[in-house]
């Protein structure tokens, strides 16, 4: 008499479309069929998103298909293991009992295992007289088996896709890097240029990059940077075509000038560099002021770094940066110079930063930094409330992402 295959779940657990799938994938496979378990394994854990499984989930798979006795899934050939629940709890690292059964659950209608409930619910093996297994009741593999074809397909998608976002994620890096040194360039050499509105356009566009995205959702963006990065080296490139001629007349005049004019002119240039803003940025390099290292300052306010020709090693280079940033933010000469006046340089550079790291939150930059300088000016302003809130700003932005 030919033995009855279960086709239903025991007890109160209802028949579903998922499961009559799984079993559809079962009688599928193909006989004489074998494949490596670990390796389906390995498969399955890739594309784990695409079938809507866990990890815990794959735990249990992966304790189910330590009970088959074999490195190979045969078709025909005893796929079907039958661990008590204990058993199975063990191997999957002490799972509670009621979770081991919800992810089994998950495995079931994932179509990876399907139910061979007994009369009792209970997941044995029957033996014959010459001690073979005639019938087992339990979880069958055999989906396993039949769609591995199936996993290999999905897992290749899956690693092109992680390439893909790989390559477009780097493209987006490069290309930003590009654009802010470009900007930053373009506003410290005085290039005749909207840089102001460039910089505000590439904030805009940095703001709109999507925190967790997949290659098709940023390609569009970053067709969007390099269609911007195109624009500013294009204003760069103007500037330098514009540059040549009266680069070359200038060089005719310097031979039909004599040698005492080129001396008075170089003198007239070196009095006119040292005006008293450098001066006081050359003293500021020598003497870095007491009580705020500079390492706290760059983790309160990263952004700045981006805008720093060759990074940040000193107060120098941070007051040299914010002197840019500041043009970049609408702060006027005039409003930088109140600050420097009120709070000192290092103080006025930090809070530059500072209104940077903040973005959107300040409608009016040189607003804010003149109502500042003006505390400043009745010893009603100190620098430290401001870094303490944007550090702990970022500590729990950091808490909340771990």
């Amino acid at each position: 008499m030919e033995n009855h295959i279960s086709t239903t779940p025991f007890g109160r657990r209802p028949l579903s479309l998922a499961m009559v799938a799984g079993q559809l994938a079962a009688n599928s496979c193909a006989p004489g069929a074998s494949a490596n378990k670990w390796q389906v394994f390995r498969a399955v854990c890739e594309v784990k998103g695409l079938l809507g499984a866990s990890d815990r989930a794959l735990a249990v798979l992966n304790a189910l298909l330590s009970f088959h006795p074999d490195t190979e899934l045969v078709a025909g050939e005893g796929l079907v293991v039958f661990p008590s629940n204990t058993q199975l709890a063990l191997r999957a690292h002490g799972m509670a009992p009621a979770t081991l059964r919800r992810h089994l659950a998950v495995l079931v209608d994932c179509g990876l295992v399907v139910r061979r409930d007994s009369p009792n619910g209970k997941r044995y093996a029957r033996k014959g007289f010459d001690g073979a297994i005639e019938q087992a009741f339990g979880f069958d593999l055999s989906p396993l088996l039949a769609r591995v074809e199936e996993f290999e397909r999905m897992a290749e998608t899956v690693r092109a896709e992680r390439r893909a976002l790989l390559l477009v994620r780097e493209r987006i890096t490069i290309l930003r890097r590009d654009i802010a040194k470009m900007i930053a360039f373009g506003l410290d050499a005085e290039i005749s240029g909207d840089w102001q509105r460039l910089h505000l356009e590439y904030r805009e566009l940095a703001a709109a990059i999507p925190r967790t995205a997949s290659s098709l959702e940023l390609e569009p963006i970053a067709t969007q940077f390099a269609t911007f990065a195109q624009d500013v080296r294009k204003a760069l490139e103007n500037h330098v075509k514009m540059a040549k001629p009266s680069g070359n007349e200038s060089q005719s005049e310097r031979h039909i000038q004599d040698s005492n004019t080129q001396s008075h002119e170089s003198e007239h240039s070196l009095e006119e560099s040292l005006t008293p803003t450098a001066a006081v940025q050359a003293q500021t390099k020598s003497q870095p002021p007491a009580g705020y290292p500079l390492g706290m300052v760059l983790r309160a306010c990263p952004d700045i770094a981006q805008y720093a020709r060759q990074g940040i090693s000193g107060w120098g280079d941070l007051l040299d940066t914010a002197k840019l940033v500041s043009g970049a933010l609408g702060i006027r000469p005039d409003a930088w110079k109140q600050a420097c006046d009120a709070m000192g340089t290092v103080d006025a550079a930090i809070m530059v930063a500072a209104i940077l790291q903040k973005g959107e939150a300040i409608a009016s930059p040189g607003g804010y930094l003149r109502s500042l300088s003006a505390k400043a000016g009745v010893g009603e302003f100190s620098i430290e409330p401001v870094l303490m809130a944007l550090l702990r700003g970022r500590g729990r932005a950091y808490a909340k992402a771990g």
